[in-house]
């Protein structure tokens, strides 16, 4: 290796250690924070807690002041049916679109690809509107908010791994009596598996921090775990309850982080294929 690769690479490497350590900073900080007193968070934000700073009680206290388990409920239910709905709804799209290969069906894709660039903050007055009038302010009805809004990158994402799927194996299936529903389920959609674990932890990922969607249409009568943690930390006179509202941060992140470590070795093979294949 020539002094210059060994520089190079020397210099990516710590490049890449300061990034890390950027990102993982903020979340460091509010471990160590909520294992602290209210007045030591304010006083020394970036020490680690001593025996004089420590403070267990941030998280009882936060879970009783959020009604934390029922959100927490609500949160797991609305996340798995809506990123199940996504994946069942997307693959089956995009997999109809690419083997039918219209000019209708290249239209739904334009549209699909095009609904991935609006900001929400340009339909959320309106989306609230539509949700009320159609009785879907509950947590069955964001279900299906979110497969609309989910259903963009995850059609896009298939659709590039489909292109990579061989016709022949779905030939194949037809030859040996096969409807399209079977041939899909049984033949198409286990190839899917590497994208389907990427499509899966983008949109968990998403569904379980959302904080606006559900505020908007479900309100503080359905409760998620993020709309939960806001409405229950703010105090009277616009005072916070840091320590507590740390605990409940760190406590809703743990399920997302224990998913994502479970799969994360398919995020980079399944956006690359779903990027860039076809």
């Amino acid at each position: 290796m020539t002094k210059s690769k060994l520089f190079s690479n020397i210099l990516i490497y710590i490049i890449l250690i300061i990034l890390t350590l950027v990102f993982v900073s903020p979340i460091a900080i509010v471990v160590m924070n909520s294992f602290k007193g209210k007045l030591h968070i304010m006083t020394l934000p970036f020490s680690f807690p001593t025996a004089e700073t420590f403070d267990s009680t941030n998280y009882i206290r936060g879970i009783q002041n959020s009604d934390f388990f029922a959100s927490f409920t609500r949160s797991v239910f609305i996340t798995v049916c809506s990123v199940l709905l996504i994946i069942i709804c997307a693959s089956m799209t995009a997999w109809y679109i690419i083997r039918s290969n219209s000019k209708i069906c290249k239209t739904i894709y334009f549209i699909l690809i095009f609904s991935m660039v609006v900001p929400f903050q340009m339909v959320m007055y309106s989306m609230t509107s539509a949700v009320a009038a159609l009785n879907l302010s509950n947590p069955v009805g964001i279900i299906f908010v979110y497969l609309g809004f989910g259903a963009g990158l995850s059609v896009f994402m298939y659709s590039g791994f489909v292109k990579g799927v061989p016709l022949e194996i779905e030939e194949a299936a037809y030859i040996d009596g096969c409807n399209p529903l079977q041939t899909f389920f049984k033949v198409v959609f286990p190839v899917l598996k590497p994208i389907t674990v990427t499509v899966a932890i983008l949109q968990t990922m998403w569904v379980w921090n959302d904080f606006l969607l559900p505020y908007l249409t479900l309100g503080s009568k359905y409760k998620t775990v993020p709309v939960a943690i806001q409405l229950a930390m703010q105090g009277a006179y616009g005072t916070v309850d840091w320590g507590s509202f740390m605990a409940m941060l760190v406590i809703a992140i743990i399920p997302i982080v224990i998913f994502y470590l479970f799969g994360q070795k398919y995020i980079i093979n399944g956006v690359i294929s779903g990027a860039v294949k076809g």
